[in-house]
């Protein structure tokens, strides 16, 4: 196992900025970089970002220099790299393709939704998930299509985002409510996004909730992927909530992590269950001990 940091190329900020990446496992990039002493928001998915002030000193660390290419490869054959249409800022184009097929003549909200889902603070809560809990809505539902109502609550379930439970959830289901009344949507059909944006707070539709059960499934399948989906997911979301201490967010952490092991079913649909159930048991028992 190694750490290798490339020459600080890439501009940002009134600098230049190098990459910090294992060839191995996160885990070793995340012991590394706590012990030298880079924060937790350079982290970037798949690397860190480090200030050319840093690479000298993050060398003399341990971290082996190579050419921004060979780094490339080495991420690529760790099997860490994030493709780059799951990047956020990547993700404009393919988001409003699907928006104006979904609602038609109404591009101006979905790129005020876009814009919402692409605020500077979100990490976890980004474009990227956004896209993955369509995705998942596709995935469950072909070779049909997923409800309208179901892909605009997607839309519409983390479109305010200040990382207050609840809260956040109903500011959301409140946007949807305003904004679908002023676009058109027919009152019953809103009242039914605006339910289904509520329902995330809890992940808990009653029994028979079709419609309410497919969001869930489809917002929790991130739980269901693989050892190194699972560690960037929760990289991801303590940077959403950098702004609380570490004692806190633990705290808060395995409190969400008992919510969501104490729900029978955790995946209510038999795709869903089938697809997620175990790999999603295995990484939130994992992540509690």
């Amino acid at each position: 196992m190694a750490i290798y940091i490339d020459p600080p190329l890439w501009p940002a900020h009134g600098t230049v900025f190098s990459h910090l990446v294992s060839d191995r496992s996160l885990a070793e990039l995340h012991a590394f970089a706590d012990a030298a002493g880079v924060p937790e928001r350079a982290f970037d998915g798949d690397h860190y970002d480090v200030p050319e002030r840093r690479y000298d000193d993050l060398v003399l660390a341990g971290a082996i220099p190579v050419e921004a290419r060979i780094l490339v490869r080495k991420l690529i054959a760790s099997g860490l790299r994030i493709p780059a249409r799951e990047r956020s800022k990547a993700l404009t184009v393919p988001l409003m393709e699907r928006w104006n097929s979904l609602f038609p003549d109404h591009e101006e909200l979905g790129l005020e939704l876009l814009e919402r889902w692409g605020e500077q603070h979100r990490k976890y809560h980004s474009r990227t998930h956004l896209l993955a809990v369509l995705e998942a809505l596709d995935t469950l539902t072909e070779p049909s299509t997923p409800p309208a109502t179901v892909v605009l609550a997607a839309w519409f379930h983390d479109a305010v985002y200040e990382g207050v439970a609840g809260q956040d959830e109903e500011e959301s289901a409140r946007l949807a409510e305003d904004r679908l009344a002023l676009a058109g949507l027919p009152p019953a059909d809103v009242a039914e996004v605006a339910r289904l944006v509520r329902l995330t707070a809890t992940h808990a539709p009653k029994p028979g909730d079709d419609a309410g059960s497919l969001l869930c499934d489809a917002d929790l399948s991130v739980l269901g992927g693989d050892e190194d989906s699972y560690a960037r997911y929760l990289a991801a979301v303590r940077e959403d909530y950098a702004h609380v201490s570490d004692d806190d967010f633990a705290k808060g952490r395995a409190a969400v992590v008992r919510h969501l092991l104490a729900l029978d079913p955790l995946f209510h649909g038999q795709r869903a269950h089938a697809l997620w159930h175990e790999a999603a048991a295995r990484n939130l028992a994992a992540e509690l001990a």
